[in-house]
């Protein structure tokens, strides 16, 4: 397996991070701002613009800015290449803020390639739209987003 672990965050916090080769990005940005500011020693970086949002109705026509196959497919490719590379490396999927897109591309590429996604848990929030074009590349693929109670059971465990 080449994909060892995949993470989501922020915007903030992965413009803070120090480069590192081992580790792939797909920077989800707004239409309206700019590109993240990511450190150099990242090398493998998709980067791609949407809004956070869902469609209104499926038979209107695409507006823009907002997620589509053709975006889906771009990740699809990206998330396979790398987990085909020949070396182990981590994926770290960032949005504005960490919450929606970001935790549908980390579900998306952890349940493709088989890699555990770090703070699982808090991937409820998920944006449904991103998920089910996802899934619709990859028939029989379902990718599940935890309950909200998930995140409230993992903060109430046991500390090891």
């Amino acid at each position: 397996m080449s994909i060892t672990q995949v993470f989501y965050t922020s915007r903030k916090l992965a413009e803070t991070l120090a480069g590192n080769p081992y580790m792939a990005v797909i920077s989800i940005t707004d239409p309206t701002t700019p590109a993240a500011r990511l450190d150099p020693l990242f090398r493998h970086i998709l980067r791609l613009s949407f809004f956070d949002a869902v469609p209104a109705d499926q038979f209107m026509p695409p507006l823009p800015g907002l997620f589509n196959r053709d975006m889906a497919r771009q990740i699809d490719t990206f998330v396979q290449e790398l987990h085909a590379a020949p070396f182990e490396l981590s994926l770290m999927v960032h949005c504005e803020y960490g919450v929606s897109r970001s935790a549908a591309i980390a579900l998306f590429a952890s349940a493709t390639t088989g890699a555990p996604l770090a703070a699982r848990e808090f991937t409820y929030e998920a944006n449904t739209w991103v998920i089910e074009t996802l899934e619709n590349l990859h028939p029989g693929l379902t990718i599940d987003i935890p309950r909200p109670e998930a995140c409230t059971e993992r903060r109430l465990a046991q500390r090891a």
